[in-house]
């Protein structure tokens, strides 16, 4: 945002423009970051092009969400809008330290607690974003339809296209063959997701609270949040421990996993590209071959 810009953005977010300084800072890592400070408030501004602000709309939205149920505290949203070809985001300020072992226990205890927020089926009243890609979240009561046509499909759809046209889209045919052989009879309680939680989505605030943002919220599988937590490290064995204390995993958990992180992984794939391919080639293989002579 230019400096030309804050005293309207000040304006709009009720503030006394002469009193007020916008700071870059770290934390956008779709978006440009700022705090905002003076007038007693201090406030964690995030901007994109006024082209991207369905994805501010959408995290907006996502988390007003968590907030509703009052299971894991969540940035407050203060405001939104567009000034000068930029859409901007407003929420409160979070002082936010490194994740301790009592913050995972708190933080496993909570998003139970967010799981219980159940539907009748999977998906969303709105689609959203997981990162800066398109998620569709059309309502579906069975979930494996759900799973498989509107997150793995998509996601191959569209490497398909930005890599080998057919190659890609090929592979969903033996993923489809070998979740279901397996996964068929597969019915979870549809829970109120993060729907992207890795540990640079997840803090503890100064007073030990833990904190969620960035979020891709949705009715799915509770599994899916502890599959995205396990994909890159940082949850520590008292987070699971917790979790699986409060509320047992299925035993066959663990194989299902691996189809939930590769929805992860190829959105990595088709946002980033390099290793993220070689990644996903290497587990689709595995998966596709997985039962296959059962």
């Amino acid at each position: 945002m230019q400096p030309e810009s804050v005293p309207e953005l000040a304006r709009q977010l009720g503030l006394d423009p002469d009193r007020i300084a916008l700071q870059a800072v770290s934390g956008g890592s779709i978006g440009r970051a700022y705090c905002l400070s003076g007038a007693g408030r201090k406030l964690f501004v995030k901007c994109m092009d006024a082209t991207e602000a369905a994805i501010l709309q959408a995290e907006c939205d996502g988390l007003k969400r968590l907030a509703e149920t009052g299971a894991i505290r969540t940035p407050e949203v203060i405001g939104q809008g567009e000034i000068d070809q930029v859409a901007w985001l407003a929420m409160t300020w979070c002082d936010m330290q490194h994740m301790t072992d009592d913050g995972f226990v708190r933080l496993a205890t909570q998003l139970a607690r967010l799981h219980q927020d159940s539907s009748d089926r999977f998906g969303l009243d709105a689609d959203n974003y997981i990162g800066r890609t398109p998620q569709s979240n059309q309502w579906d009561s069975d979930w494996c339809s759900f799973f498989l046509n509107q997150r793995l499909g998509p996601q191959l759809q569209w490497l398909d296209r930005n890599q080998s046209e057919g190659l890609w889209e090929r592979q969903l045919s033996g993923l489809v063959e070998s979740w279901e052989r397996k996964f068929g009879d597969y019915r979870p309680q549809p829970s109120l997701l993060h729907g992207d939680l890795w540990s640079g989505n997840v803090a503890m605030t100064v007073n030990s609270e833990p904190l969620i943002f960035d979020p891709a919220v949705h009715y799915g599988d509770r599994e899916c949040d502890l599959a995205m937590a396990d994909l890159f490290g940082g949850f520590n064995d008292s987070f699971y421990q917790r979790y699986q204390a409060l509320w047992p995993l299925e035993p066959d958990w663990a194989e299902r996993r691996r189809y939930y992180q590769l929805y992860h992984l190829l959105n990595h794939a088709n946002l980033f590209g390099g290793h993220y391919v070689h990644i996903c080639q290497k587990l689709i293989l595995e998966l596709s071959s997985v039962g296959s002579t059962d």
